[in-house]
């Protein structure tokens, strides 16, 4: 044993390395065979894996230009770091995007701008933007609701986010006076840091099931009583990333926490179904809403990704027979997505936002029911220009995912659905967690949201207008072509916005039911 280990002990290091190599040469050719590239080329073909691995972050920093990646380029990304972090968010020498490539948006401004005293709100505070209707008037709900900011959060559960991501969320829409929609997967511990909240009820009924899985109406009255942050429940349908199918965190994301908060497994993928067992039709999921907000006393709305419009108008239609139904629609584009999905629904199945909301205004138009309803718009919409063009098309807020993510340190890293996220954002690794301070996270995206919503005021005033809830589909152009047949919005989609009824951005600050810290009543 001596004489083996001297031996062993005399062999320089170089030598080791070929030794090493050739075990691996060895194991390529004669005893692996799920690899062809690595079996036919020992040694160099793990090359190629290895590059494959670190492919996203090689095009990230050294291939592709500032305006060429997807979903959100290195304009974009750097835009939402500097806002988040109080810095120059500036560019200079005039812009490098290409103004006449399809789809660029352009605001037509005023010749002459709107005009604040030094009594306006937003003269004390440039962020100030609250929403310019109520949720639940419409229906008489016993505690309506006016979201203090028109940014907010989207729905992000716990479980595909990371705990301190959730609590950083939550703590920094209480600075922001926003609101943060828990998504489908229950009220977690960190969601409850003062921000005021959206419950989703899901295909799972996470955090509102019985035993058997099923929708508990007990569970949900109770949940709202002992949390009066709650100020609003949303039922989803479906959502940009996978509509129709029902939402998915992977066995690695489930932690013993995870597993009770959700009743389910350790160990197994959690598949919600892709529909409701509460509701199989329009007419039955109506009385669901109505139960819900009597019971609750809360506003009711409904999320969904679009596609056909069947039952839209189905729906539409009822509510204009009956007065009852949905207070707030959250419209999701097909181009949203902040967990697992496949490529074929990511890809393919349903509308882009400005297609998908394009069409359902337009039926809710014909029952004139857009004055009643309050729309929520989510998909890529996180900038001031896309939050003008939301807001001329008849959104009164916009949700946001994966912007408030990279203000809260996510790089883009596309590993959601791995738990390997490496900026702790969407990993339920402790490790990996680490790095994130909810204290700082939650004031940049705080500092995020007062950015973007000082811009988007500066942008309306440049359009002549107090509140973006002013803004007409004709202040709005988008390239088709080139500018010779470029439309406004109201040509390009053949509707007119309805007239948002707003009498001053004071009126919003004394409003009863403003959310926020604005109003302790």
């Amino acid at each position: 044993m001596e004489t083996i280990l001297n031996f062993l002990s005399n062999i320089s290091w170089w030598l080791w390395i070929i030794i090493v190599l050739v075990l691996i040469a060895i194991r390529d050719i004669f005893i692996q065979r799920k690899h062809t590239i690595s079996h036919n080329f020992p040694i160099v073909g793990h090359l190629r894996y290895m590059l494959e691995k670190i492919g996203p972050e090689l095009r990230q920093y050294l291939v592709a230009n500032n305006r060429e990646e997807l979903p959100f380029n290195r304009i974009e990304r750097s835009w939402v770091y500097a806002s988040s972090k109080h810095v120059n968010n500036y560019e200079g020498f005039g812009t490098d995007r290409d103004i006449y490539a399809n789809q660029h948006i352009f605001v037509n401004n005023a010749m002459m701008p709107f005009k604040i005293d030094s009594d306006h709100p937003n003269s004390k505070d440039q962020s100030f933007l609250p929403c310019a209707k109520v949720i639940g008037t419409y229906h008489k709900r016993k505690k309506p609701f006016r979201p203090a900011s028109v940014i907010n959060i989207s729905a992000m559960s716990f479980g595909s986010l990371s705990a301190k991501a959730v609590e950083s969320l939550n703590k920094g829409v209480k600075i922001a006076d926003a609101y943060h929609n828990t998504g489908e997967g229950g009220l977690s511990p960190y969601h409850r840091h003062g921000g005021d909240v959206i419950f989703q009820v899901g295909t799972a009924y996470f955090g509102v099931r019985d035993k058997d899985g099923h929708f508990s109406m007990d569970k949900l009255v109770t949940l709202t009583q002992e949390n009066p942050f709650i100020r609003a429940i949303e039922i989803k349908l479906s959502q940009g990333a996978k509509p129709g199918k029902g939402g998915v965190l992977p066995a690695a994301k489930i932690t013993k926490e995870i597993a009770e908060i959700r009743n389910v497994e350790i160990g197994k993928d959690v598949i919600s179904p892709p529909g409701h067992t509460a509701f199989s039709n329009v007419k039955e999921m109506v009385d669901l809403i109505e139960d819900i907000a009597e019971k609750t006393g809360l506003p009711v709305g409904i999320k969904a990704a679009i596609g056909k419009l069947d039952q839209w108008e189905e729906l539409a239609d009822l509510m204009h027979k009956t007065g009852k139904g949905p207070d707030f629609i959250t419209v999701d584009g097909g181009e949203g997505g902040t967990g697992a999905a496949p490529p074929s629904f990511a890809d393919h199945v349903s509308l882009p936002w400005v297609y998908g909301f394009s069409d359902l205004y337009k039926v809710f138009q014909k029952y004139d029911l857009t004055e009643h309803l309050v729309f929520i718009a989510s998909g890529r919409l996180g900038f001031p220009a896309k939050a003008a063009m939301a807001f001329a098309m008849g959104a009164d807020s916009i949700n946001v995912a994966r912007e408030a993510m990279m203000s809260i340190g996510c790089i883009q890293a596309q590993r959601c659905h791995t738990n390997r996220c490496p900026s702790g954002v969407a990993t339920q690794s402790k490790w990996l967690q680490n790095g994130i301070d909810p204290t700082l996270k939650s004031e940049r995206l705080a500092q995020y949201f007062r950015t973007f919503k000082k811009e988007f005021i500066e942008i309306t005033h440049a359009a002549g207008y107090e509140h973006p809830c002013q803004f007409k589909m004709s202040d709005i152009e988008i390239n088709v072509d080139d500018h010779n047949i470029s439309k406004t919005l109201n040509r390009t989609y053949m509707y007119h916005k309805t007239k948002v009824a707003f009498s001053g951005m004071q009126d919003l600050k004394d409003c009863v039911y403003l959310g926020g810290s604005y109003n302790n009543n």
